[in-house]
């Protein structure tokens, strides 16, 4: 039986039904990936929020191993306040004591904490900087440095950073805390929404005492 060729307006109906057909699939695949992307950025936040713990639980166990190790903790003397580390005073001397990588305060050379190099010099997260200005700083994975708060007037106890909610006790039975302030980078005082009212804390905070 001989083949009749299609005309040329089947030819354009032929064609007007395929693209429409590729449009209805461009129209899903847009909507699936609309669907996926908000449930992707909620698994990477859920992961970072995982590593800071992480990181946070190592590094309250490095200085209270320092402290088993030489029964003081580390670079301060017996002060009048809890000495605090990551801001006005940056964590890099901290880290260097407890990676030895200096033997100022470390003299046996232990290393009690060997967290991993930052992998862009240029936007320093989730790992020890090498950049000059920041070299040596433990930044969290949000690309901020961590905070950490020593027992330095040797009182069992430290001054909880989180004040705001009356419900949270303003002193801490540790003799170190370690926190981090998460993907929006703000402190309590500065946070907007308000403070979380189960845990103090800005909502995205990390903290290694609860």
């Amino acid at each position: 039986m001989e083949m009749k060729p299609l005309s040329v307006s089947s030819r354009r109906h032929l064609i007007a039904f395929t693209l429409i057909e590729l449009l209805v699939v461009i129209v899903i695949i847009a909507v699936l990936m609309g669907l996926a992307f908000p449930v992707f950025q909620g698994v990477q936040s859920q992961a970072k929020k995982t590593q800071a713990k992480n990181d946070l639980i190592q590094i309250v166990t490095a200085v209270n191993a320092y402290y088993t190790e030489y029964g003081k903790y580390p670079l301060t003397p017996p002060t009048p306040a809890d000495t605090t580390y990551g801001a006005t005073t940056t964590n890099e001397q901290l880290f260097n004591e407890l990676r030895s990588v200096t033997a100022t305060d470390n003299p046996r050379g232990i290393v009690f904490l060997s967290p991993p190099d930052v992998k862009n010099v240029n936007n320093p997260r989730a790992g020890i900087s090498s950049a000059p200005l920041s070299a040596g700083q433990y930044f969290d994975p949000w690309g901020k440095p961590y905070m950490i708060r020593i027992d330095t007037d040797y009182d069992n106890q430290v001054s909880n950073p989180y004040l705001q909610n009356a419900g949270i006790a303003p002193l801490l039975r540790s003799g170190v805390i370690a926190w981090s302030f998460g993907k929006d980078a703000l402190s309590q005082s500065t946070s907007t929404p308000p403070v979380d009212k189960n845990t103090g804390t800005n909502k995205d905070d990390v903290i290694s005492w609860q």
